[in-house]
């Protein structure tokens, strides 16, 4: 689950519109120490997203990416490839299909520890070029946007994190190019199935303690 937030013209609190909400569901596959391979299906409920006008734009997204870590100890770099399948609403109240790749670089610094664990404080940057199809409801531009994000998680536990950050984005648009910043909220449960599949079959087969 993940929510954006931005300012308006009239104020320059980042936290003025709820632009987005969504909830996705993921899927992973670990193909090597260095290679992460991953699918989701999510389900976007957009409001004055600057990239589609000012106007609510309910979308199906779909994606497929691989993840290359650069293994480093004391940080971790990486590199993300992803093809996206957008099927979202337009202003005339129909849907368009639009196809969109994205490719980011990402710097993780653990704060409290070296290693990425339960308890620990890290601070996160990113930078990702966006490249598209053309469509209506998000533009004819070929070079969708360029946007860097900046900010801060906390690992709950191995599985449940919660990131805070602030998002920098460059939208070349025929209209005119604009600039928009934004701040985002995170909300990441991993292995969900795996840990709910431990906690069925750990009150199915409870352990019982030898008597003394």
């Amino acid at each position: 689950m993940s929510a954006a937030y931005s300012s308006s013209e009239s104020s320059p609190n980042l936290f003025e519109n709820t632009i987005q909400r969504s909830i996705r569901g993921w899927g992973h596959y670990y193909f090597s120490p260095r290679w992460k391979l991953s699918a989701f299906v999510a389900y976007f409920s957009n409001r004055d997203v600057p990239e589609i006008g000012q106007f609510e734009s309910p979308e199906w997204r779909f994606a497929l990416q691989g993840i290359y870590y650069f293994h480093k100890t004391g940080y971790t770099l990486s590199t993300r490839m992803r093809t996206e399948y957008r099927h979202i609403k337009n202003d005339d109240d129909q849907y368009e299909n639009v196809f969109r790749y994205r490719q980011q670089i990402k710097y993780i610094q653990p704060i409290n520890s070296k290693f990425l664990r339960s308890g620990v404080v890290y601070a996160i940057a990113s930078d990702e070029l966006y490249f598209k199809s053309g469509a209506n409801v998000t533009g004819e531009s070929f070079f969708d946007r360029n946007r860097f994000n900046i900010g801060a998680g906390y690992l709950f536990t191995d599985d449940f994190q919660v990131e805070l950050t602030y998002c920098n984005e460059y939208l070349p648009r025929n209209n005119g190019n604009q600039t928009t910043n934004a701040a985002s909220l995170t909300i990441s449960f991993n292995n969900f199935f795996r840990n709910l599949k431990k906690k069925i079959e750990a009150k199915k087969h409870p352990e019982v303690k030898d008597e003394e």
